[in-house]
C-alpha cells in the first residue's frame, strides 16, 4: 500500500505586509550607490557633466519607479508555508520556483536579521538543507514569528527520522 500523494500547491502565507516598505528601502538603497557617486562627479568635474547626470538621472528614475511597484507585486506572488512533513516556498515573478524541504533534509535553521530589516522589526528564518540548490530563505516575517518558526523547526526536524544527507 502506497502513501497517498499531496497535490502541489501554493503555499499558503504571505510575507509580513511591512515587507513592502522593507524592500522598497533596500531598492532606495541600491538605486543610492551608483546614482550618488555619479551626481557628485558630475557636480565637480563641468565638462562631464552631461555624461555623469543623464545616466544618474536614468538610474534615479528607474529606480524609484522599480522601489514604487515592484515590491508590491513581490508581496503578491511570494509565499511561504510550513507542515509537520516539509517547508513550501514560492518566488518568481515570470519564472516562479517552488522549493519544498522534507524536514528530514533539513540540516539548520536560522533567523538573522540586518539593520534595515531589524528597523521594520521583520526577520528572515533560513533553513539549510542537503540540496545543491542552497538555502530555503523565508524572508520578511515578524520577528516573533521568525523566533517561534525556527523553534517549531527544529523540534520537528529533531522529532523526523532521517540523517539530513
Amino acid at each position: 500500500m502506497t502513501a497517498p500523494r499531496t497535490a502541489l500547491r501554493p503555499p499558503q502565507h504571505r510575507f509580513d505586509p511591512r515587507t513592502v516598505p522593507w524592500w522598497r528601502v533596500q531598492w532606495l538603497i541600491t538605486t543610492a550607490v551608483p546614482v550618488v557617486p555619479l551626481a557628485v562627479l558630475g557636480l565637480l568635474i563641468p565638462p562631464a557633466r552631461l555624461w555623469l547626470l543623464g545616466p544618474a538621472a536614468v538610474i534615479l528614475v528607474l529606480g524609484l519607479a522599480s522601489a514604487l511597484a515592484l515590491p508590491v507585486w513581490w508581496h503578491r506572488v511570494h509565499r511561504w508555508e510550513v507542515t509537520d512533513t516539509a517547508v513550501y516556498t514560492l518566488t518568481g515573478y515570470f519564472w516562479r520556483t517552488w522549493r519544498i524541504a522534507p524536514m528530514s533534509r533539513i540540516q539548520t535553521v536560522d533567523t538573522t536579521q540586518g539593520p534595515v530589516q531589524r528597523s521594520f522589526g521583520l526577520s528572515t528564518v533560513i533553513v539549510t538543507t542537503a540540496s545543491s540548490a542552497g538555502a530555503v530563505k523565508l524572508e520578511g516575517l515578524d520577528q516573533d514569528e521568525a523566533s517561534a518558526l525556527a523553534e517549531r523547526l527544529t523540534e520537528l526536524t529533531d522529532a523526523t527520522p532521517g540523517d539530513a544527507t
